[in-house]
């Protein structure tokens, strides 16, 4: 993937090297099972899972942001960081915000970038408690930010996700929350999910994580376009999503019923459909 060329974005806020609060969640035998997924699984906060385990809903999403009189990317918060590391997330992540600006405005709506927080460790967020690298990357719908130790990259390749555009495709997916967020669908499943069982809710967890797997699909699909792509990514992100199923990581350990993001098959299935359609009302996983 020729990420060089990806406008950098300026809505990164780099806390490496700053120590920050975790805040002390301790699991028991039930949170086995939490950190077998939530260690390795992005998506929403793995902390919203605990709580959805434990019969309380995920955490409501902000109220709409005032309107801009332009659409486009949100107020710098500093330089672009340095490092190739660093440099290939802001420059994934500002092509996800000129993709999704275009494709918010052939709606009639404005797209609102989130900021993406780079950290190390443990860092803290505004809503949604205090966050470890254990838990992996993860989109925070009360303050509307990415949260991202990139030291999950390793972990991400170790279980056969390596090479960039599967780093770049955590990040869409990521966002694509971000944009679920926006167009109101975050709040929908919070209200639906308080009304439901535990495998009711499980099972509305799996739809909201497999769109946002379309999104990052369509993503996806218009660096393809542009061919920003090289040969391989394609595969790469595949393997990524496949990698990072709910039956792959818990390898039988836990029942179907419990899983929260999608099998490897529906996840990598959902990816493909955003990438060969490059259109968000292709990615209606609610509709069946």
């Amino acid at each position: 993937m020729r990420w060089g060329d990806f406008r950098q974005s300026s809505n990164v806020e780099d806390r490496t090297g700053i120590s920050g609060g975790g805040g002390g969640m301790r699991l028991g035998l039930g949170g086995i099972v939490i950190a077998i997924i939530a260690s390795l699984v992005f998506g929403i906060n793995p902390l919203e899972f605990l709580g959805m385990m434990q019969g309380s809903g995920p955490v409501a999403p902000a109220p709409e942001p005032p309107t801009r009189s332009q659409p486009g990317p949100g107020p710098q918060t500093g330089a672009p960081p340095a490092s190739p590391q660093k440099q290939l997330v802001a420059g994934v992540l500002g092509d996800t915000e000129d993709v999704w600006t275009s494709v918010f405005r052939a709606m009639g709506k404005q797209y609102v970038p989130p900021q993406l927080v780079l950290f190390s460790g443990a860092t803290e967020t505004r809503g949604c408690g205090g966050a470890s690298a254990s838990v992996g990357p993860f989109y925070c719908p009360a303050d509307r930010k990415l949260y991202l130790d990139t030291s999950f990259f390793n972990q991400l390749a170790r279980m056969g996700g390596a090479g960039d555009f599967a780093q770049a495709y955590v990040i869409a997916h990521e966002v694509g929350h971000h944009v679920q967020n926006l167009l109101g669908t975050m709040s929908q499943f919070d209200a639906q999910s308080r009304r439901m069982g535990e495998r009711d809710r499980n099972a509305l967890s799996v739809r909201l994580e497999l769109q946002a797997d379309c999104y990052a699909g369509v993503w996806g699909a218009y660096a393809q376009k542009r061919n920003i792509l090289e040969p391989g990514d394609l595969e790469e992100g595949m393997r990524a999503a496949a990698a990072v199923g709910d039956d792959q990581i818990t390898r039988g350990r836990v029942a179907p019923e419990r899983f929260t993001h999608g099998t490897s098959g529906q996840r990598q299935q959902w990816f493909k459909r955003g990438l060969d359609s490059g259109d968000p009302r292709s990615c209606d996983t609610f509709g069946g």
